[in-house]
């Protein structure tokens, strides 16, 4: 086993777009586990466009990581040494490892299951898809025959919105950026309709495909383009805030909306929430994706990189458009 522990450091707080440059990479001691925790060798690491806010000294839903400190992230890993009854040497578990090549974590660590490959259970089986899940049933409340329209469709958490709420008995209509990511909507996630906002009048194909307007909207883009959904409101509508991507890395925050008085001539509800109040129910949520995985019902795809050294490079692929899918680290 290695002697030393790779880390990625948050070096100084981005100023507008994050860079490589605001992480540092060092090497430490591999850590001791404690009584009651576990030793992880990190294998797979998650990115989520949220860590964005995480690195800000802005108010957000938690604390900022500090400065020095090793960079938050969940991942996979496989338990090297263990001083906690029901893991052993060899287990599989997802945990807040943190960019690392070895952390240590206590029984909030959860098991991955026997047979599930570990880009599976970070993306439609994990927070990605657990956000997908309580984000449409719950906020979003879809009925049969609604018209439910995502943006950021071809990402990891839009793309299972719209194949939920086509399990549902609805209309899905997808919002994503390129031809390769609009087909693959249409024709492996079998939406019913992809709108490719960097080539077409976003406006005008939501008027055609929409005429009578849409009943729930997930948002996970923010800006121009929930202005655009918010003119296209139908009566009772329901949107749902789940992230703002295009705004993540602006330097001062942009002005609302200008469609939003929309919500009242609609009489419709326009909600935000975070995925971490609904861990405690995960169970649920992970056991109706998995029957639909395994049924056929839901596609998935993971942008996996490769390389510990490539972590900061990683992140950015978030904010450049160039992740298809889940983005994903193998260390």
């Amino acid at each position: 086993m290695s002697q030393s522990n790779r880390q990625w450091l948050l070096r100084k707080r981005p100023v507008g777009h994050v860079a490589e440059s605001d992480f540092e990479l060092v090497s430490t001691p591999i850590p001791e586990p404690a009584d009651g925790q576990i030793l992880i060798r990190n294998r797979m690491l998650s990115f989520e466009p949220a860590m964005r806010g995480w690195i800000d000294d802005k108010p957000n839903y938690l604390p900022p990581v500090p400065i020095g400190a090793v960079m938050r992230g969940t991942g996979i890993g496989e338990v090297v040494a263990s001083k906690l009854d029901g893991y052993a040497p060899g287990d599989l578990v997802t945990a807040m490892v943190g960019w690392q090549e070895f952390a240590v974590a206590d029984g909030s660590a959860r098991p991955v299951p026997k047979g599930v490959e570990p880009a599976l259970a970070l993306s439609a089986l994990g927070v990605t898809g657990i956000t997908a899940y309580y984000g449409l049933l719950k906020i979003g409340q879809p009925n049969e025959g609604d018209t439910v329209v995502v943006s950021g469709a071809a990402g990891a958490t839009g793309s299972v919105v719209g194949q939920i709420a086509k399990l549902k008995g609805c209309r899905v209509i997808g919002i994503a950026g390129g031809d390769e990511k609009c087909t693959w909507l249409t024709e492996e996630a079998h939406f019913d309709a992809a709108i490719d906002y960097k080539r077409e009048d976003l406006g005008e194909r939501l008027a055609a495909l929409c005429p009578e307007g849409m009943n729930v909207y997930f948002d996970n883009v923010g800006g121009p383009t929930l202005d655009a959904a918010l003119a296209r409101l139908a009566m009772g509508a329901r949107v749902v805030v789940c992230g703002s991507i295009s705004v993540y890395n602006a330097k001062d925050r942009p002005p609302g909306p200008a469609n939003y008085y929309n919500i009242v001539q609609k009489r419709a509800r326009m909600e935000g929430f975070v995925v971490l109040d609904y861990l405690p129910k995960a169970a649920e949520a992970v056991a109706d994706l998995a029957r639909w995985v395994e049924a056929g019902h839901i596609a998935w795809k993971a942008d996996i990189q490769r390389g510990f050294e490539n972590a900061p490079r990683t992140l950015l692929r978030l904010y450049d458009g160039s992740n298809f899918g889940k983005q994903l680290l193998q260390i």
